[in-house]
């Protein structure tokens, strides 16, 4: 016969579990909904700032802008850019990102990274050890860390260190569907700018002080958007991952509870059953 008192005790615990994870799923869903909206809103800018370096693109000379020339550096070392989380309890996500950068980059010791969340600087400290660059996992939030990395990325690319700089990260979809995406932001290659067919049409426009500062001073601000964006999709993709999860946690513990529930109705009345039979038998062994 079952442990009644012990199935009572799982059955609180599983109560006290249901509890907790109902309360994470609602905030998570709170701060998903402002995720979500600060990444959709931060795409008009984006798209806004990608028109415009289009635009100025055909005005200036390609050859004065570094982050327009070919990379000075071929020797196939790229600087990879990882967004995750610095919390779990997000189901798969983080898993899925890495299972996804082990497969677009096989050999994960060829190239250098910098990570932007807790559970890739640990998976990459595993894997990759010594090409672990940087770590702004301690940054809260990520997006107070775009300049400086910005500025880090230029640097290491203009100096002929990598080749080629990736962006690794989760992509907001849906709130139940977040896939990993790799966007390459170095080489900066335009191109809807090379088929003329596609360029925009030139507008008869007056640019001060001239197209080729103004397209200078444009290019970091759309690195600098790049990477914003991803940080925004991947947050989205967290809380959304993370809302998903402590749902399913809360179905799972409230499941739990009900079956228990029947098997300890089972026991008491078996235990009731039992002692019933007991009473009789003891009375009718008196009788007799």
């Amino acid at each position: 016969m079952a442990n009644i008192r012990l199935i009572k005790r799982r059955i609180k615990s599983a109560k006290n579990i249901a509890q907790i994870t109902k309360a994470m799923e609602l905030v998570a869903a709170s701060r998903m909904r402002r995720a979500q909206q600060a990444a959709v809103a931060g795409k008009a800018y984006a798209q806004k700032i990608y028109e415009m370096v289009l635009d100025l693109a055909p005005r200036v000379d390609a050859g004065h802008h570094p982050l327009l020339a070919k990379p000075k550096s071929l020797n196939g070392i790229r600087l990879v850019i990882v967004i995750s989380t610095n919390k779990g309890l997000c189901g798969g996500l983080n898993t899925n990102l890495f299972r996804y950068l082990g497969h677009q980059y096989p050999d994960l010791q060829k190239s250098r990274y910098v990570v932007l969340g807790k559970k890739a600087a640990h998976f990459l400290s595993r894997v990759a050890q010594d090409r672990l660059t940087a770590d702004f996992s301690e940054s809260l939030p990520f997006t107070g860390s775009v300049p400086a990395l910005t500025s880090m990325v230029v640097r290491e690319y203009t100096d002929g260190i990598v080749e080629g700089v990736d962006l690794v990260y989760n992509e907001f979809i849906s709130a139940l569907k977040q896939n990993p995406r790799k966007k390459t932001i170095l080489p900066l290659t335009l191109e809807g700018v090379v088929n003329e067919d596609d360029a925009p049409q030139a507008h008869d426009i007056l640019i001060e002080p001239d197209p080729e500062k103004v397209f200078a001073s444009l290019l970091p601000h759309y690195l600098e958007n790049q990477i914003r964006d991803s940080i925004l999709q991947a947050e989205a993709s967290e809380q959304s991952a993370r809302m998903v999860a402590m749902r399913n946690a809360t179905d799972n513990a409230t499941g739990l509870m009900g079956d228990l529930t029947l098997v300890y109705n089972k026991a008491r009345q078996e235990k009731i059953t039992y002692e019933i039979t007991d009473m009789v038998t003891a009375r009718l062994g008196v009788q007799v």
